[in-house]
């Protein structure tokens, strides 16, 4: 046998071990945090009651706080230097993401749109506010004037797990490490396991390698959790039937059925797992999942 088939089968074996392990792992999790939840809504010791959760940079959020804090549009002004160019760092589903730096010394990330005021907005903000997990994005506030509604989220600051596997700037010395990849896997996993733990379970709905961001310590932090729900419920989602057609990470069977389960972020995470291990881009090269797989089918 050739050296570069003994390669080749090694690498193969090594994938394959890795897929098994990380499908194992969330099995595991999303069965543990089915069974704690009548008592705690958590699968993990440190969102229980009394406990903190520790958002980026160290700060420790009170997990019993409930609701969202309510922020002034001066003050948002302030942090982002009236929404300076410099300070946008993106956009996303809801709209434009900027950088910004609040008066205690907080950096956060806040998402803005134009929009009426809406009693739904303020409602499912304070919903999803409440839940708390080291492997999720927190949302902090929100603030609605002048027309304009926007989220307040823990500033991440290392970026997307994307960016670092295909990014435009991705540098080959820059490329995750196994053990990186590992770990990633294993606390997104445990971040899903959390939402799902929930009596009704929180679908994520739009679960990506996108919306996984990693910190300074490489600790992944699933983002955009429950945001399809809120631009649903306050009409924002217009044009989501096209895109669910269009993202390769969405379950085909809710493209038919326009319904999201569990399940649904399974298959997500499948694809996200696919990513990991190759370092492409499914979107690019839709080879990673055939159309004629079994893979394409609902995870159950």
């Amino acid at each position: 046998m050739s050296g570069t088939l003994v390669v080749a089968l090694i690498a193969a074996a090594g994938v394959v071990a890795f897929v098994g392990i990380i499908f194992l792992l969330w099995y595991c999790l999303f069965r543990k945090s089915i069974s704690r939840t009548s008592e705690t809504n958590s699968s993990d010791p440190s969102i229980q009651a009394g406990g903190n959760v520790e958002l980026s940079g160290g700060v420790s959020y009170p997990s019993g706080l409930q609701g969202a804090r309510s922020f002034s549009l001066e003050e948002l002004n302030l942090a982002t230097k009236n929404f300076s160019s410099v300070n946008l760092i993106g956009y996303g589903r809801f709209g434009e993401v900027y950088k910004g730096l609040l008066q205690d010394g907080m950096i956060v990330a806040i998402k803005s749109r134009q929009a009426a005021p809406s009693r739904e907005f303020v409602e499912e903000v304070r919903n999803l506010s409440t839940i708390r997990h080291r492997n999720l994005v927190s949302l902090l506030g929100f603030c609605q004037e002048k027309d304009l509604q926007m989220l307040v989220y823990e500033y991440i600051p290392n970026g997307s797990v994307s960016s670092h596997l295909y990014g435009a700037n991705q540098m080959s010395s820059e490329k995750l490490e196994f053990k990186n990849r590992l770990t990633i896997a294993h606390s997104a996993a445990k971040g899903l396991a959390h939402l799902h733990g929930f009596d009704p379970p929180v679908i994520h709905k739009n679960f990506k390698t996108a919306n996984v961001l990693v910190d300074e310590d490489f600790i992944p932090k699933v983002a955009d959790a429950g945001l399809r729900n809120l631009m649903e419920r306050i009409g924002g989602a217009s044009s989501t039937s096209q895109m669910m057609v269009d993202d390769i990470f969405i379950d085909p069977e809710v493209k038919h059925s326009g319904t999201f389960y569990a399940k649904s972020d399974v298959y997500s995470f499948g694809v996200f797992l696919l990513e990991l291990v190759s370092g492409r881009d499914a979107r690019a090269d839709q080879s990673l999942i055939a159309k004629d797989s079994t893979f394409h089918g609902s995870v159950t």
